[in-house]
């Protein structure tokens, strides 16, 4: 715990650095507000999110206006992390599920320091750990330290169940982070009305090891959420083939479909430094909250 403890820290002063020396200006915070107050109406410019259109002052006929606000200082973010066993893919220390936990992590500290509520979901097929959102560095604490002692009851995923369960617990608009490997199926409408109701940010996390089977004979392979074991030929080259194209396919369907939904959307490797994506990922929310 001590030693994830200084991996977050030294995470999130690289995070802070970066907003205060060379990327300065181009944030106002670690979040984009989702606490909106109503305040004016401007001209629409390219690039406006088509959601903030005020359609009653544009059909007056006097062009397209859209809808200006100002940010509450005050705010909820909320991850859901999924916990089920496929999440154990990875070498040790360096799962899915522990580079999603050090996302959460790091986050949570960031937006604890901005004086925002956070909480958590860890969800597998089942509620695994339910955090309610509230302020303070003790809270993001105790988030990294629920995750750290989570014993998840199940193996199986189920996303649709985890974002229906999100629908119901989260009632005020809210920064929503989901992480995730996203192998499942029959989610994306549930992930749709997640997405119109709040402010949701899509972090898919994969590892190498899902996409690229070494050359070894007839080997056996443990499917980590049924815990059956697979005799795998892997000397087959159309296989492994096969495999890295489901796994682009799959990635590409769920950037697409982020894209037609305005969803905010970054893919991580467990083999990469993620600070920078999500710089970034900041860096163009930020720009967004610019731009109205």
């Amino acid at each position: 715990m001590r030693e994830l403890l200084k991996k977050l820290r030294r995470y999130e002063i690289q995070i802070r650095k970066a907003i205060n020396s060379q990327m300065q200006g181009d944030f106002h915070s670690i979040f984009k507000g989702t606490g909106l107050e109503f305040d004016d109406v401007r001209p629409y410019q390219y690039g406006d999110d088509i959601r903030t259109i005020d359609w009653h002052v544009s059909a007056k006929g006097h062009g397209t206006f859209v809808k200006t606000f100002k940010e509450e200082k005050e705010q909820t973010i909320f991850f859901i992390l999924d916990v089920s066993a496929s999440q154990e893919i990875g070498s040790p220390g360096q799962t899915k599920f522990d580079v999603g936990m050090e996302i959460c992590g790091v986050l949570a500290l960031s937006g604890a320091k901005e004086s925002s509520q956070v909480g958590l979901i860890g969800y597998s097929d089942e509620r695994e750990l339910y955090i309610k959102p509230k302020k303070g560095v003790g809270q993001a604490y105790q988030i990294i330290g629920g995750l750290e002692r989570l014993q998840p009851k199940s193996t199986k995923t189920n996303l649709a169940k985890a974002i229906s369960f999100a629908l119901n617990a989260i009632r005020r608009r809210s920064v929503v982070i989901m992480i995730s490997d996203f192998i499942d199926t029959g989610y994306l409408r549930n992930l749709q009305s997640l997405a119109r109701k709040h402010d949701l940010v899509v972090i898919h996390i994969s590892d190498k090891r899902e996409t690229s089977l070494p050359s070894l004979g007839i080997i056996p392979v443990l499917e980590k959420e049924s815990k059956r074991t697979l005799w795998i030929n892997t000397s087959f080259g159309e296989f492994r083939n096969q495999l890295s194209r489901a796994h682009v396919q799959r990635q590409e369907e769920l950037r697409k479909f982020c894209r037609r939904h305005q969803i905010n959307y970054v893919s991580i490797s467990t083999d990469e430094d993620f600070v920078p994506k999500l710089l970034r990922l900041f860096k163009v929310r930020n720009k967004t909250v610019k731009s109205t």
